[in-house]
């Protein structure tokens, strides 16, 4: 479906410009964090292309979690930009990232009621004692603290189903939120393709695929196909997400890609409600009907829940309507962060990657996919083959 333009030297460089003006803004910024830079290449003024990918990483996560994909793609003929996901370039999430949180008025009073519970208040100062040696609550210890947390403030069950329901008019009267940075900061990111020439691509991880679908959703006048590998829609397990959408008040933080840096459970909330609010809406599923979307998902998923996926898939009109879905068995071990062969999950990565790489280039040049070869290691000679890991 990609056809080859060439952008000449004044295009390049005003997209160029662009791109060191965002560069020079986080430079700038005391808290800018290491490795987080975007990653994008371009070919020189005059040199057909098959247009421009945008690239969006996982949670935690920095630009060059999928640099892999993302030379190959160069390779194969295509420019590249991949920037952060909303305050991802920042360190202290608790101020910088998209979060969810109750607001001052609502928290205060139940943070009282938690420091004056002596179970709640063990648990916490047990972890405050050893962060380092904390990374994520249990299945049952997330059980008990929603359970605990409920048994001191009843009124909870009623506040987390505005956070639950996409369009509760509750949502704002009980919390402060900044998930729609998810979609305001992935526009930015575009305005800086403007002078481009050609279709725009958007491809994503996890949180990075519900960033590329919305992006899509809001722009279907600039983004042409979509790629999005386990978009985090909604959290995977109904008691994660209750319990990350009752915890806030609790002060907890996690780690996850980059295991140095701790974040609060609020900020997973608002990838949550970015998804539910955003995506999910009638309005962007309308706008995805018209867009081909290849969506890969795997069933070892810790993170994104897979019949949301599903569902979406079939909302915007499923393979009759252009779009491809993929489903890694459980056979296959293939994790959650499933683009790069070296990212490794619950002890899994995903062998299976350089067929994955080959399909996504065949959906973004042809808009077909031979979903025979996601199941297999070895490589389609009809496509750009893709080099092994050095």
């Amino acid at each position: 479906m990609s056809t080859f333009i060439s952008p000449n030297a004044e295009q390049i460089n005003q997209t160029k410009a662009a791109i060191a003006a965002y560069v020079d803004r986080i430079d700038r910024n005391p808290e800018r964090r290491d490795g987080a830079y975007p990653y994008c290449l371009f070919h020189e003024p005059g040199q057909p292309i098959r247009g421009t990918v945008m690239m969006f990483h996982g949670f935690s996560a920095k630009p060059h979690q999928l640099w892999r994909l993302a030379d190959y793609l160069f390779r194969n003929g295509f420019n590249v930009y991949q920037p952060s996901i909303a305050g991802h370039v920042l360190i202290n999430p608790a101020q910088n990232w998209a979060q969810v949180d109750l607001k001052p008025e609502i928290a205060a009073p139940l943070k009282v009621k938690i420091q004056e519970d002596p179970v709640l208040s063990n648990y916490l100062g047990n972890i405050a004692a050893n962060p380092d040696g904390f990374t994520r609550p249990s299945y049952m210890q997330r059980l008990a603290l929603i359970a605990r947390l409920v048994a001191i403030e009843p009124r909870l069950l009623d506040i987390v189903k505005a956070v639950e329901t996409p369009d509760n008019p509750d949502f704002d009267r009980y919390f402060i939120s900044s998930h729609l940075d998810y979609l305001s900061d992935a526009q930015a990111r575009l305005a800086d393709l403007d002078a481009m020439p050609g279709g725009v691509y958007t491809v994503g991880l996890s949180v990075g695929g519900s960033v590329a679908l919305g992006l899509a959703a809001a722009r279907p006048d600039r983004i042409k196909q979509v790629v999005a590998y386990a978009p985090l829609i909604h959290i995977y397990g109904e008691e994660r997400r209750q319990y990350i959408n009752l915890a806030g008040p609790l002060d907890i933080s996690e780690s996850g890609w980059d295991p140095n840096l701790r974040f609060p459970v609020g900020c997973l909330t608002a990838a949550d409600r970015f998804g539910s609010s955003v995506v999910l809406s009638q309005n962007s599923v309308n706008a995805l009907r018209k867009i081909p979307v290849f969506m890969v998902l795997t069933e070892n998923e810790d993170a994104a829940d897979i019949n949301t996926n599903t569902a979406l898939f079939d909302q915007i009109g499923g393979s009759s309507n252009g779009n491809h879905f993929y489903l890694y068995p459980a056979k296959d071990l293939v994790p959650h962060p499933l683009v790069d062969p070296t990212e490794i999950s619950q002890g899994m990565s995903n062998r299976f990657w350089q067929s994955l790489y080959q399909e996504t280039f065949r959906f973004l040049t042809t808009g077909n996919v031979n979903l025979e070869n996601l199941g297999t290691v070895d490589q389609d000679a009809d496509v750009p083959a893709v080099p092994p890991v050095e």
